[in-house]
């Protein structure tokens, strides 16, 4: 986890975060404005880093570091209760609706947009209203609290994956059905909608089938600050 004694930098700039030190592989992105700790983790082309908000790891490219700045204002994770989220659902949903509209694609590791993966997008619509999930599908679905997936109510998330790890997530629009960036493989590669039914055309069957469980969001990630 991160080390709260470690000094805060601001992005100024939409930023990349890699998987490795060898910055090839997208783990995830920062928008402007978001705080970073760095580490002492320095290799010769990256620096390992922390993301305030959910504590997400990641290398910046030693070439992008002049994207960051001394933060003026440090990182404060604001308090939502389940009320507070519940009136904001309408606003997090526009949010997704409004993203498909604009021409995107599936981005593993996307977070910023136009271009999301599954994850980031619902990360990205929470953002927005101020509520903060943690960056991943299975760490979103530790992170809400699970619901009868006959209980869905327009705001909750369905998570997909195997018996052992939600690997992919979208949110419910009510009405059976869930907005969602899937791949190309199974899915739209990018935003789309679909049926939450075995009935529904072939991607809708498909994620259907892989079907895991749902979750409510209740609280807002307060990190380790």
């Amino acid at each position: 986890m991160s080390n709260p004694k470690l000094e805060e930098y601001q992005c100024i700039a939409d930023i990349n975060l890699y998987d490795s030190p060898e910055c090839v592989g997208l783990a995830t992105q920062a928008a402007a404005g978001r705080n970073l700790r760095i580490t002492s983790n320095h290799q010769d082309a990256a620096v390992e880093v922390y993301l305030c908000e959910d504590d997400y790891p990641g290398w910046v490219a030693v070439n992008d570091l002049f994207l960051l700045q001394p933060a003026t204002v440090p990182y404060d994770a604001a308090f939502f209760s389940e009320l507070d989220i519940k009136k904001l659902l309408p606003e997090v949903i526009a949010f997704t609706q409004q993203a498909m509209q604009q021409t995107n694609y599936y981005l593993w590791g996307g977070t910023v947009g136009p271009n999301y993966d599954c994850s980031g997008l619902i990360q990205r619509a929470f953002v927005s209203v101020g509520v903060w999930l943690p960056r991943d599908a299975y760490q979103q679905e530790a992170f809400t609290q699970p619901i009868d997936i006959n209980e869905l109510q327009a705001g909750d998330l369905i998570f997909f994956g195997t018996r052992q790890k939600a690997t992919h997530v979208g949110l419910y629009l009510g009405d059976g059905f869930y907005i969602h960036s899937s791949g190309k493989e199974q899915g739209h590669n990018g935003i789309g909608i679909d049926q939450l039914s075995e009935q529904g055309d072939k991607v809708s069957q498909s994620y259907y089938k892989q079907l895991r469980g749902a979750g409510r969001v209740v609280r807002s990630y307060v990190g380790n600050s």
